[in-house]
C-alpha cells in the first residue's frame, strides 16, 4: 500500500517548501527516539516523508506515482537503509546518539536540515553551478496623467550585465576545451566530512570546471571567464494606461545577469503616483471639487469643466440634485486596468454665493422663495 507522505507530514498537498520543512522540524523533534515518548518506526517514517517531499524532483515523482517511483529511481532510504539517502552511515550510531547532550539548547532540525541539503541525493550525473543572476527592485514616480495614458518608461541602473565580448559564457567556443583534471571530465567531486554522526562522503559539482567536466582553453580576457561585467543596464518599462499607486511591475530577465549565462534575475518595478493638485484617485474613480454659482445651479446652466487627459466637457445639475453628496459623471474617471472602460467621476460642489443682493435681487429671491 502506497504511504501517504503528506498524512505523515500533516501538510496539505499543495503545501510549500517552507510549510514542509517546519512540520519536519516539529514531528523529528517530538518522535526522536532519544526523547521521552519518542517512536523510532514512527521517526523513521517523518524522515522517509521529508527527504521525499523536500526534494522538487523526488516530490514530483511521488505525486505522480505514489511511492512506487522507489522502484523506478531509487528508494527514499539509502543503500544502508538508513532514511537519509547517502552511505557510509551507521544507524546504531545515530540511535544512541543524544541530541539533548551534544546540542543543548539547539535545534537540532537544523542539523537534519544541513545533512539533507549537504549529502542528500548520492550523485550520479553532472551538476552545473552557473550562478543566476539576482533579482533587482526599484521606484519610479508618475504623474496621474502619466498614469491615465501609460508610458514607456526608460530605466538606467548599474548591475552585472552579460560579457559583449563573450556572449555572457566567459569563453571563445570556437577554442574549444580540455578535460578538466581534477574531475577526470566527471563534473563532480567526492569529498569526505566528519560529523557529529560520523563519516560522509559528500558528492558536489567541481570547483574547478563548474560542474562542465572541460576547462576552455580560451578563457574571456574581459570578464576573466564569469560571463558577465559591471556596468549600466538598460530596461523598458512598459507601463500600461490605469496603473495604480504601489502596483509592481515585473520585468521578467530585466535583474541581474548570471555567470556563464546563468540566467539573468527579474526586475521588480514598484509604482508611485504623485499626488495631484486638482483630481484625488480612489482606485479608478476621481474625485474633485468645483466651485458654481448658486444661479447658475439653480436655473440649470452647462458648466464647463476637464478631464484628467485634458478634454473639455459640459454638464448641467439637475433640478432635485442634492449638494449634499458628489455629483456623479459616470467613464469619466481613470482607465480600468487591462480594459478600456474608465471609472467615474464625482464633483463635489461649493456653492458661490453674492457678495451683495441689489432690492430687485431680494424681491426675484422672495418670489423664488414662495414657489419652492
Amino acid at each position: 500500500m502506497s504511504k501517504d507522505f503528506y498524512s505523515i507530514l500533516g501538510v496539505a498537498r499543495g503545501a510549500s517548501e517552507e510549510e514542509i520543512k517546519k512540520a519536519y522540524r516539529k514531528l523529528a523533534h517530538q518522535y526522536h527516539p532519544d526523547k521521552a515518548g519518542g517512536d523510532e518506526k514512527k521517526f523513521k517514517e517523518i524522515n522517509e516523508a521529508y527527504q521525499v517531499l523536500s526534494n522538487k524532483e523526488k516530490r514530483a515523482q511521488y505525486d505522480q506515482f505514489g511511492t512506487t517511483f522507489s522502484s523506478q529511481g531509487g528508494s527514499a532510504y539509502g543503500g544502508d537503509g538508513s532514511p537519509f539517502g547517502f552511505g557510509g552511515f551507521n544507524q546504531n550510531d545515530f540511535q544512541n546518539w543524544n541530541f539533548q547532550s551534544g546540542f543543548e539548547g539547539g535545534d537540532f532540525g537544523d542539523i537534519f536540515e544541513t545533512i539533507f541539503e549537504q549529502f542528500g541525493g548520492g550523485g550520479g550525473r553532472k551538476r552545473q553551478t552557473y550562478k543566476h543572476g539576482s533579482d533587482i527592485e526599484t521606484r519610479i514616480e508618475l504623474t496621474l496623467e502619466e498614469a491615465f495614458f501609460g508610458k514607456k518608461h526608460e530605466l538606467g541602473f548599474k548591475t552585472y550585465v552579460a560579457c559583449k565580448d563573450c556572449g555572457g559564457v566567459g569563453h571563445d567556443a570556437s577554442r574549444g576545451f580540455s578535460t578538466c583534471a581534477k574531475c577526470n571530465g566527471k563534473g563532480e567531486i567526492r569529498v569526505e566530512k566528519k560529523t557529529f554522526f560520523g563519516n560522509f562522503a559528500q558528492v558536489k559539482a567541481c570547483d574547478t570546471c563548474s560542474g562542465r567536466g572541460q576547462i576552455p582553453n580560451k578563457i574571456c580576457s574581459t570578464c576573466k571567464g564569469v560571463g558577465r561585467v559591471a556596468d549600466i543596464k538598460e530596461v523598458t518599462v512598459d507601463i500600461a494606461p490605469g496603473v495604480e499607486d504601489g502596483q509592481v511591475v515585473k520585468i521578467k530577465g530585466g535583474g541581474e545577469a548570471g555567470e556563464r549565462g546563468g540566467g539573468s534575475g527579474d526586475l521588480y518595478v514598484n509604482i508611485r503616483i504623485k499626488p495631484h493638485a486638482v483630481f484625488k484617485r480612489k482606485k479608478s474613480d476621481l474625485y474633485i471639487n468645483k466651485e458654481i454659482k448658486i444661479v447658475d445651479a439653480i436655473l440649470g446652466k452647462k458648466i464647463k469643466m476637464q478631464e484628467i487627459n485634458g478634454t473639455i466637457f459640459e454638464f448641467s445639475v439637475p433640478p432635485d440634485f442634492n449638494f449634499d453628496g458628489p455629483f456623479k459623471v459616470s467613464g469619466r474617471g481613470m482607465p480600468h486596468l487591462g480594459s478600456p472602460s474608465r471609472g467615474d467621476l464625482y464633483i463635489h460642489f461649493s456653492l458661490k454665493m453674492p457678495k451683495k443682493l441689489s432690492k430687485k435681487a431680494k424681491e426675484l429671491l422672495e418670489e423664488l422663495e414662495r414657489e419652492l
